[in-house]
């Protein structure tokens, strides 16, 4: 579909083009977003709040430490494995400023999926939470780390209540296991030992790879997606322009440096980390979720605030939406509630605006594109069961099967061009050719359908991949790692309906031995899986659908289910 045909379509006040070379780099965001609004709040958590200017300082320092006292080089990779705490963007910011890439890691992985992918990347070094040091030093002799930087939650807050926190969680609740990391260096420490060093500049070419973020393939192994500056610069500025469209009153919906956003998806996915970045060189206030799986601690820190704007999906949505609480709090400041990661359900939508007196609006995106690709307009434009429009200077185009375009109200694969399509695969030319032409379209593996009006709406997908909550689970990955328990002579994994998560894992197993229970294998994913991937529902079968060829015939299982 060629861009001009979306020129008339975007909401009034949205520009059909951006500058992706507005800022050179991410560091120029940082830089000038800081200075700018150096006296106003950037980000909260756990009571403790820092200004730009805070953020500015203590980035500085861990990238002055970095540079001062490692031998860490430009492009060398650093893992960050934390949830939602303020030590997160000081060492992202902090590495990008150090001139290193950053990867961004799921703090909820077992050992085999952190070593995996601490190897891929090559990875040097590693920011972690003291909750996780057992993984790590299970992990750590099979990967290429040498330095250790260890965080606890209590590291930024007040001395007295930093020092309660950190006890209580290892003593009290007794959440930090029994590890033995000497080399480890603490978070607290290092911003200490640099505070009064200055990080050297370089130059830093938008092109430069900024973060690699893990997403999956239909082999079921993990790859990392190269998003360069340029990339999340573009995504950056066409969700300003989202949110600068007019509202009824013909004035911005959103006002710089004015805004509060609730933050309860993890920094670690690309959803929330793009967009804390958006929020970053408009001047907004983000109030980061440690646990928003803590609902009453989610709703109470909400209370504290007149928030505008909330980050979430529909599992998040309908845990809100069934707490007695949540219809207490003030919603009158709310002006956008976003949704993405996984469908929105209708019924959700709808409840939430009843209760919120705020729209849902739905959009879509993907890990290789930054993520954001389409959203909806803002009030009465807004379509429920589309993913809206795509973003200033992105186009659309839908596919058959032997590649060729197909006109407007027809099935097919949606493919995607855009400045924040990302440069490909780490190390994996392969396979960023099955999905990267030469002209720059990315081909999504979703089968969508554009109406005449532009709305794209998403209707099915190629790939057997699985979203739980917004995550990507891929049936191949799981069935590898069942098909090496001993009583298991076959499986094959799909994805089913599930009202609060969009899909849920459903495992069929063939046992070689009759002893097999559901029990087992339900204890034996867990120890092998993050809990998003671990099946909801076992089933144990004399046998499997199959071709003639022997392949397991997923379509079958997902009609028998």
């Amino acid at each position: 579909m060629h861009a001009d045909f979306w020129k008339d379509k975007r909401p009034s006040g949205i520009a059909n083009e951006i500058d992706p070379r507005t800022y050179k780099s991410l560091l120029d965001v940082i830089s000038l977003s800081c200075r700018h609004f150096a006296s106003q709040p950037a980000i909260s958590n756990m009571g403790v709040t820092l200004t730009y200017g805070e953020l500015d300082r203590l980035s500085a320092a861990f990238a002055a430490y970095l540079q001062r006292y490692t031998d860490l080089k430009r492009g060398d990779r650093i893992a960050i494995q934390m949830p939602n705490l303020l030590q997160y963007p000081i060492a992202v910011y902090g590495a990008l400023r150090a001139g290193l890439i950053v990867v961004n890691t799921n703090p909820l992985y077992t050992v085999r999926e952190m070593r995996h992918q601490f190897n891929d990347s090559g990875a040097r070094a590693l920011v972690y939470l003291n909750m996780y040091g057992d993984l790590v030093e299970q992990v750590l002799a099979d990967t290429k780390i040498e330095f250790l930087i260890e965080a606890k939650v209590g590291d930024l807050l007040p001395t007295w209540k930093g020092w309660l926190t950190n006890a209580v969680l290892k003593y009290s609740k007794n959440l930090v296991p029994a590890y033995n990391l000497p080399q480890a260096v603490s978070f607290k420490s290092v911003l200490a030992q640099a505070k009064h060093l200055a990080a050297a500049p370089f130059k830093v070419d938008s092109d430069d790879i900024a973060i690699i973020q893990y997403t999956g393939g239909t082999t079921g192994v993990a790859k990392g997606a190269m998003l360069t500056h340029g990339n999340l610069i573009s995504n950056m500025l066409q969700m300003s322009a989202w949110l600068k469209q007019e509202g009824e009153n013909g004035i911005p919906v959103m006002m710089e440096g004015q805004e509060v956003m609730i933050c309860p998806l993890p920094l670690y996915h690309i959803y929330a980390f793009t967009a804390g970045m958006c929020m970053m060189v408009n001047g907004h206030h983000s109030v980061l979720i440690t646990n928003p799986r803590d609902t009453n601690k989610l709703i109470k820190e909400m209370s504290k605030w007149r928030f505008s704007l909330f980050l979430g999906l529909n599992t998040l949505f309908v845990s809100l939406l069934d707490h007695p609480k949540f219809k207490r709090l003030d919603f009158s400041s709310l002006k956008i509630t976003y949704s993405a990661g996984t469908a929105l359900v209708k019924d959700t939508a709808l409840r939430w605006q009843s209760t919120t007196n705020c729209p849902v609006i739905e959009g879509y995106g993907l890990t290789e594109t930054a993520p954001v690709v389409s959203l909806n307009p803002y009030g009465k434009g807004a379509r429920l069961g589309s993913v809206g429009l795509p973003m200033p200077s992105t186009t659309f185009k839908i596919i058959d099967d032997d590649g060729v375009e197909q006109p407007l109200g027809t099935r097919g694969e949606l493919c995607i061009k855009g400045p924040q399509v990302m440069l490909g695969y780490w190390q994996r030319p392969e396979a960023t050719d099955e999905v990267l032409d030469s002209e720059g379209w990315f081909k999504s593996g979703d089968v969508a359908v554009i109406d005449k009006d532009g709305f794209v709406h998403i209707v099915d997908r190629i790939k057997d991949m699985i979203i739980v909550s917004g995550f990507n689970v891929y049936p191949n990955e799981i069935e590898e790692v069942v098909m090496a328990h001993p009583k298991v002579s076959s499986c094959a994994v799909i994805g089913v309906s599930d009202p609060k998560s969009g899909e849920a894992v459903k495992l069929f197993a063939v046992p070689c031995d009759a002893s097999l229970t559901k029990e087992e294998l339900n204890a034996y994913c867990r120890a092998n899986f993050t809990g998003y991937k671990v099946p909801k529902h076992i089933v144990i079968k004399d046998s499997l659908p199959l071709s003639p060829v022997g392949k397991v015939l997923r379509r079958e299982l997902r009609e028998l289910a």
